[in-house]
């Protein structure tokens, strides 16, 4: 395990994401996926690790498909900045945020959070400190109470 973050680039906003990268974690009762290198940006393994609203939206689509995570008509998303996503925005009066705007805060509210520099670093998975101050392989218990801080 190299890098984390909470949702992961075409599998960092959750396209793409597939069953296969989930890896059980017996030893505390939850699992993680494992990204591997070549659909990640800078080419390393990235491991996500979730926290418990996401693991319960991950149960809720579970059933859905049984190679995608998200999938929209039985089919695997493929970008996130859709129709739907617009006007999810324009129904809660939010036409200004971005899907990248979502990121930025997960990282403010973890710093918000107390957690520690690295913690953070992981969870969005920067490779380089600077890019992780601007958003605000460990155990993944420390991430996963990380995460759970939010």
């Amino acid at each position: 395990m190299t890098r984390s973050t909470f949702l992961p680039p075409s599998s960092a906003d959750g396209c793409g994401l597939r069953w296969e990268y989930e890896v059980e974690v017996p030893e505390l009762n939850t699992s993680v996926f494992i990204i591997p290198g070549q659909r990640i940006k800078n080419r390393q393994d990235k491991v996500v690790i979730l926290n418990k609203v996401a693991e319960e939206m991950i149960e809720l689509v579970r059933p859905r498909h049984p190679e995608w995570v998200f999938t929209y008509k039985g089919h695997p998303l493929r970008t996130m900045n859709t129709t739907a996503w617009k006007a999810a925005r324009t129904k809660v009066n939010l036409e200004h945020v971005r899907i990248r705007d979502l990121r930025h805060t997960f990282g403010r509210r973890l710093r918000a959070a107390g957690v520690s520099f690295e913690d953070r670093q992981d969870l969005l998975g920067h490779k380089s400190g600077r890019v992780t101050t601007h958003y605000s392989m460990p155990e993944v218990r420390s991430l996963i109470a990380a995460a759970n801080a939010v």
